[in-house]
């Protein structure tokens, strides 16, 4: 909470490629750490990406509806396509085109739909803001395409200015937004030319909807079955994501491949996933996991984990919109099919991510589509496959090349560009070739930046101590594994029978009410790194499983009297130098469990220890002791030594020093940001009034342009009560800064409050050791 202000300053700040991003990243920095693929190649394994290609030729029918629609989508002035919105609009359309005819033939209505609207102005009248903007959003509702559209900036997008007019594009070939530019206006209605437009669309609805099936969709089922051969020699599950861009493309091909030999195999997954078959498979998931605890009760988030799990364990085929690009692992699965190709270099390494990721035992194979008869599309797949090497390699797209796309959309503008103006192959080529030369200038001037910043910022001694913390990592992973089980052992065992070669145990005697008898299975990183995520079990036992944390608990309540404990190194598997070197000593030991409340609160266990000999020991010492074996033995007959508690109380002391100059660390930062999220929040009430004084210009200039007494009229009261709406937000803006600051005095005071630190000091137990 209160890391930004509200979203109208948030957007003023940092969005759109003007934004703050160097404070947006500093404020992000508080809280996120982002690491990259390709900086952990070194220490984990990733399978390969594999590129196949499947070309297709459509009929001739096909062929003649694409261009025909396409010289549509180029032609300038209709009123099927909002004038503000034309190049996002436009972008849709052109990409759904290629989808495939039930996608074309879905969205035209939607076009029409907007005509008819308009049918109902009076000639000469102008559409009204709300029709212009309702189009997109309709579109990306009916079709489920990326929403990312909704929120771009229409100045980020807009078409380039005639020719000579250059000098109004920026260095990135971008329109900028100017507040006192005349707003670009709707054409008049004309009725004849209107009712021409319907006729027109009506007709390629029709043509669209006699494409029973596109010679697309039947290469998709030699494409299918190419991939399913090429998984079998490598072991793989036959399994594939096919990723559309269009809700309706996903529906005809559910049914196409229904018809085709899947009957039975497909399971879809879109933003919604309200069908009656996925309301099917969520209904038998519940049934399935009622009883296992791992129903949400979220009914969004359970039927995203229906529909995953019932293609992993029953279906061969998923069909997903973008919905499933972002947030699922589908690592069970290693053929991605890319039936709509995605202009966005950022969105298929979503897509493609989904199954190329941690844990995959397979290599990836990458299926796209190419269009014989299209030469944009051609030129497209070239782009995306050998610039951004997005379809092979270890782990795909370089992340220094897709990090330097500061916006997809504007990337997918510029090959939108392309398909509009160019017409020939030779056009089409030239076009990518400035498009590829355009983008190799910015991004190696970008990865200059970048290199120069690490050379600056990076600690040449980091890589090593990553390296060395990353090789441990598995150990330390794998260790409180065996320690969990260790303990689980001793607390369950007159209760249950354990088997340690796969890390099961039958419980036969539940010791409370909610846990079930059965068999239990230890999550295990080192199972999962085998290739062994599934070993058979009922339950999967963890330390947030009930039987868990019933075992936890029980262990730590038992009673630990002072006894004498003889640690075993020699027997020991790997080694641990700091305790080979307590062979043959003894001495005492004690452990407190140090409880602070502050900002939260935290446990800490804190050893204290001595040799005879009077040496102190540190934590770590103390701590792999515990990593042997060993037996305890009869009380010792003396007491421990005063030193061994007041070392304890030393400690102490100093831990508490260390979490008191945290808190006050944290208290700082936690200031600063409340400082900021409230200038956040008065720059919004700054940018509404600026809002009102561009729409008061607009008017005004509106108002001289009238061509009747009435407009100028209606103009001029409209501009009056602009006037008086300035003047109450001005007015405004004092009394909101008065309530923002008491708001963020009152949120520090509860700082201050959460940052008394209190704290308590618990003995755990003492002990005499010696290593043998």
């Amino acid at each position: 909470d209160h890391i930004f202000g509200d979203r109208t300053a948030f957007q003023a700040q940092c969005g759109g490629q003007s934004g703050d991003h160097a404070e947006l990243r500093r404020r992000l920095a508080t809280f996120t750490k982002r690491t990259l693929r390709n900086q952990v190649l070194e220490y984990v394994r990733y399978t390969r990406r594999r590129p196949l290609m499947q070309s297709f030729r459509p009929s001739d029918d096909e062929q003649r509806l694409y261009e025909a629609v396409s010289d549509f989508l180029s032609r300038e002035g209709t009123f099927s396509i909002p004038e503000r919105q034309r190049t996002l609009v436009t972008l849709v359309l052109r990409k759904l085109l290629a989808s495939s005819s039930t996608a074309v033939a879905g969205t035209l209505e939607t076009k029409k739909a907007r005509l008819v609207e308009l049918r109902e102005l009076t000639e000469g009248e102008r559409p009204t803001e709300d029709s212009e903007t309702s189009l997109l959003a309709r579109i990306v509702e009916d079709q489920e395409v990326e929403d990312e559209y909704l929120d771009e900036p229409l100045e980020a997008v807009a078409a380039p200015p005639a020719d000579g007019d250059s000098d109004a594009i920026d260095e990135d070939g971008v329109v900028p937004a100017d507040a006192d530019a005349p707003e670009v206006e709707e054409p008049a209605i004309d009725r004849e030319k209107l009712e021409a437009e319907i006729a027109e669309l009506d007709r390629y609805i029709e043509w669209a909807g006699s494409i029973r099936e596109d010679a697309k969709s039947r290469a998709l089922l030699t494409a299918l079955e190419t991939g399913f051969e090429d998984m079998a020699r490598t072991g793989a599950a036959r399994k594939a994501v096919i990723f559309t861009e269009s809700r309706r493309t996903q529906e005809y091909l559910a049914q196409f491949l229904d018809r085709n030999g899947y009957a039975g195999k497909i399971v879809t997954f879109s933003g919604t996933n309200s069908g009656p078959e996925a309301s099917r498979i969520y209904e038998r998931w519940l049934a399935e996991n009622r009883e296992s605890g791992r129903a949400t009760g979220s009914r969004d988030r359970d039927v995203r984990t229906a529909l995953i799990e019932h293609f992993r364990d029953r279906a061969e085929v998923m069909v997903a919109t973008e919905a499933a690009a972002e947030g699922i692992n589908l690592q069970f699965c290693s053929l991605v099919v890319n039936y709509d190709l995605p202009w966005n270099p950022q969105r298929i390494e979503q897509r493609i991510g989904r199954c190329h990721r941690y844990g995959q035992q397979h290599d990836v194979v990458v299926l796209n589509f190419l269009n014989e008869r299209n030469e944009a599309d051609r030129r497209v797949v070239e782009l995306l496959g050998e610039k951004f090497r997005l379809f092979d390699g270890v782990f795909g797209a370089s992340d220094d090349v897709l990090g330097q796309i500061e916006s997809g959309v504007d990337f997918e503008t510029r090959v939108l560009r392309i398909y509009q103006e160019c017409r020939t192959p030779e056009e089409i080529a030239e076009g990518f070739r400035l498009l590829q030369e355009a983008m190799d200038e910015s991004i190696r001037e970008r990865m200059d930046e970048t290199r120069q910043a690490l050379l600056e910022h990076f600690d040449e001694d980091v890589h090593e101590r990553l390296r060395l913390q990353l090789n441990d990592t598995r150990e330390v992973l794998d260790r409180v594994g065996r320690m969990f089980w260790t303990l689980s052992r001793y607390v369950l065992r007159e209760r249950a029978a354990f088997e340690d070669s796969d890390a099961t145990f039958v419980l036969r005697d539940p010791p409370a009410e909610g846990i079930r008898r059965g068999t239990y299975h230890l999550i295990s990183k080192a199972a999962r790194a085998e290739g062994r995520p599934d070993v058979p079990a009922e339950f999967l036992y963890r330390l947030s499983h009930p039987l868990g944390e019933w075992s936890v608990g029980t262990a730590r309540s038992l009673d630990t009297p002072v006894a004498e404990v003889a640690f075993d190194i020699t027997n020991h598997g790997t080694r641990l130098a700091d305790v080979e070197a307590l062979r043959g000593r003894s001495g005492w030991l004690t452990l407190r469990r140090l409880t602070v409340e502050a900002f939260d609160v935290e446990e800490r266990l804190l050893f204290s220890a001595l040799t005879d000999d009077g040496m102190a020991l540190d934590q770590e010492a103390c701590e792999r002791l515990f990593r042997c074996d060993a037996t305890v033995e009869l009380a010792p007959s003396e007491d421990a030594p005063p030193r061994l508690t007041q070392d304890a109380d030393r400690h102490v002391a100093a831990t508490l020093a260390r979490a008191s100059e945290a808190s006050r660390k944290l208290f700082q930062e936690e200031r600063d940001r409340l400082d900021r999220w409230a200038d956040d929040l008065e720059a919004g009430a700054q940018k509404a009034l600026d809002d009102v004084k561009a729409q008061i210009r607009a008017v005004t200039r509106q108002a001289r342009l009238a061509t009747t007494v009435e407009d100028e009229l209606a103009l001029q009261r409209k501009r009056r009560d602009l006037e008086a709406q300035q003047r109450r937000q001005r007015q405004r803006i004092f009394d909101v800064e008065d309530e923002i600051r008491e708001r963020r005095d009152g949120l520090i005071a509860q700082l201050e409050e959460r940052m008394r630190q209190r704290s308590s000091v618990d003995e755990l137990f003492t002990l005499r050791w010696r290593v043998v």
